[in-house]
């Protein structure tokens, strides 16, 4: 390799492009048999269509930039591969989702998990500064991705809980995907999850009282305690004596031991307070939907 192309490929390194195409280390000046040379002597290699600038094991993030390079040149990332890098936490997955338009080929001989989808909607709306789609479009294709419509409305949840994403961009991106599987649902979901439901558990909550014809709740009510702090409430109801009817889901999280001192101090504070306070376990609202509204009708004294 001439020296002059060697300070090239070094530079491409240090500048964190180590993963290339055959295509831009020509523009760097390495000819076909310096590319070969260094295969052969196994200071790089092959994945796929892409060149690896080093013999060692792949990061994540070269892993990706070698799936998009073996997807075409017009790939992005999509799905949970795209959520991830945006900095969603708790969906992480193995498999690489790139999504391509339609007639992108997936090259062989990469030996990487990768998932290409197809669209014939072309050009998508990107991220500003990386190689993936906009994260409102990546979260419509990995909910798509789901055999059930609990967990693709999950991850649509977890996105707004996380601050990434507001319900409206969601709902801009379900419009356009008119093809995406559990749309119908996806559309509902965001609308809770607009209407204050935070978690997956709660929006389970808000669709068993639309089936049971029960009033729909105020969601995430803040109420301050006697200290002045901010408290939300997951669902409540102002029954017709005046008197506040208050309903906490409680996911996993709320096992943990902080997290159920927090809330022993909340329920203390609403009871002072005089408002009568239902608890229950989120598996219990899929469980026993039964035993759930028959407590809830009680308690706003519907029965």
């Amino acid at each position: 390799m001439s020296t002059k192309a060697a300070q090239r490929a070094e530079r491409a390194r240090t500048i964190g492009r180590r993963v290339m195409s055959p295509a831009e280390l020509t523009l760097l000046g390495v000819s076909r048999s310096q590319l070969a040379a260094n295969l052969a002597a196994n200071r790089w290699q092959r994945c796929g269509r892409a060149v690896v600038l080093h013999s060692g094991q792949l990061t994540q993030h070269e892993r990706w930039h070698a799936a998009l390079i073996n997807c075409g040149p017009r790939s992005v990332l999509t799905a949970f591969t795209a959520a991830e890098l945006a900095g969603l936490r708790g969906w992480e997955r193995p498999v690489i989702h790139v999504l391509g338009p339609q007639g992108a080929v997936l090259a062989r001989g990469h030996n990487l998990p990768v998932r290409l989808h197809r669209t014939r909607f072309w050009p998508v709306e990107r991220h500003r500064r990386f190689r993936c789609q906009g994260l409102p479009g990546a979260l419509v294709v990995a909910a798509g991705t789901m055999s059930s419509e609990r967990p693709a409305a999950g991850i649509l949840a977890a996105a707004v809980q996380q601050r990434l994403v507001t319900p409206a961009q969601l709902l801009t991106a379900l419009q356009h995907a008119r093809r995406i599987r559990h749309r119908v649902a996806l559309c509902q979901a965001v609308h809770d999850i607009a209407g204050g439901a935070q978690a997956l558990s709660e929006i389970d909550f808000v669709r068993l009282c639309r089936r049971a014809g029960l009033p729909m709740p105020e969601r995430q009510k803040v109420r301050r305690d006697s200290s002045g702090r901010r408290r939300y409430l997951d669902a409540a109801w102002r029954r017709g004596d005046g008197r506040l009817v208050v309903v906490e889901v409680d996911g996993a999280l709320h096992l943990s031991p902080q997290r159920w001192w927090d809330d022993q101090a909340r329920q203390n504070e609403l009871s002072l307070a005089d408002a009568l306070v239902l608890r229950f376990p989120s598996a219990m609202i899929r469980a026993e939907e039964k035993l759930v509204v028959a407590q809830l009708r009680r308690a706003l004294q519907l029965s």
